[in-house]
């Protein structure tokens, strides 16, 4: 596959509102504050590795709230993923790897680099032709990334 440079998401500026949004950083402040000397004890005691489980049981409760068609659960099942989200990067930006703002960054440009027959001027018209170029595009970014840690 052919790399081109792809045009600026055209949702970047949304992105960034997002990001600066009083309810997202009213969750990193949460957040801040649980992680922060006096702040919770088990929050504290936490790590990626110790998140895991809990990460994996919220997906479960967000798949549960789809097939029951619970809307509203789904509305707070979906919190509980962010959650985790937040949580994990917090821990992240803890140990000086990188925040929340950074994962924002990371899903917008992949998201554009993936859908390059929407943001680069290509054309598909089937799902089964999305998902394979999704793959063909995921394999060759994989393979860079191996090629560059050389």
């Amino acid at each position: 596959m052919k790399d081109k440079p792809l045009p600026k998401p055209k949702f970047s500026r949304e992105a960034l509102k997002l990001a600066r949004s009083p309810a997202l950083r009213s969750l990193e402040t949460i957040m801040r504050t649980l992680l922060a000397p006096g702040g919770c004890p088990w929050d504290r005691r936490q790590s990626h590795a110790t998140l895991l489980k809990y990460l994996r049981e919220e997906a479960g409760e967000v798949s549960r709230a789809v097939r029951r068609k619970d809307w509203e659960n789904l509305k707070e099942e979906l919190g509980d993923v962010l959650l985790q989200v937040v949580f994990h990067s917090a821990l992240a930006r803890r140990a000086g790897r990188f925040g929340l703002g950074d994962v924002i960054r990371t899903i917008n440009a992949k998201m554009v680099r993936r859908h390059p027959h929407v943001f680069a001027g290509g054309r598909l018209s089937t799902p089964a032709q999305v998902l394979r170029q999704w793959k063909l595009i995921k394999k060759a970014e994989k393979a860079r990334m191996r090629r560059d840690k050389i």
